[in-house]
């Protein structure tokens, strides 16, 4: 963890993303899944993207591509850091469903982003560049604050 951090804007875009969430799931005391959820957690999740990208970049990495998808899945964001190519899954979480979001990043997930990360660096043709695998956890707290957590070199490729 090398920080937390709080933001106005981007706060306002997640709680608002959040409420549509909270809104959607909860229709008269029951819990409902319908398409709209996932457009609501589309929302919620490109609003935590924007936030750990603004974090990300105050911390000094410059953030190079979002959203890179190959069929086998998606890349949240790719940044460099110095002459390192930083692959970052991004997770978000209501405080209060008790894991922190980086939990979220199993094995299985660790291992798909590794591969993922091999698919990027054939594409653009990057042979023999250094790269770590980076997690930042967007947490929405009590009345909606928000907190951003930088997990960097959160696992190693080796492990996928």
């Amino acid at each position: 963890m090398f920080g937390a951090g709080k933001a106005g804007a981007p706060l306002n875009e997640l709680t608002a993303a959040w409420r549509i969430v909270r809104a959607t799931l909860s229709v008269g005391g029951a819990t409902r899944y319908t398409g709209r959820v996932s457009d609501a957690r589309r929302t919620l999740g490109r609003a935590a993207e924007d936030a750990a990208a603004r974090f990300l970049e105050r911390a000094g990495l410059a953030v190079t591509d979002r959203n890179v998808r190959f069929r086998e899945g998606e890349i949240d964001l790719v940044c460099r850091d110095a002459g390192v190519v930083v692959f970052v899954e991004v997770k978000c979480r209501r405080a209060s469903w008790g894991d922190a979001p980086a939990a979220a990043v199993a094995w299985h997930k660790q291992r798909r982003l590794t591969r993922l990360a091999q698919h990027y660096l054939k594409s653009r043709r990057l042979d023999g560049v250094r790269c770590r695998f980076d997690v930042v956890s967007v947490t929405l707290g009590a009345r909606d604050v928000l907190q951003v957590r930088h997990l960097a070199a959160a696992f190693d490729a080796a492990g996928g």
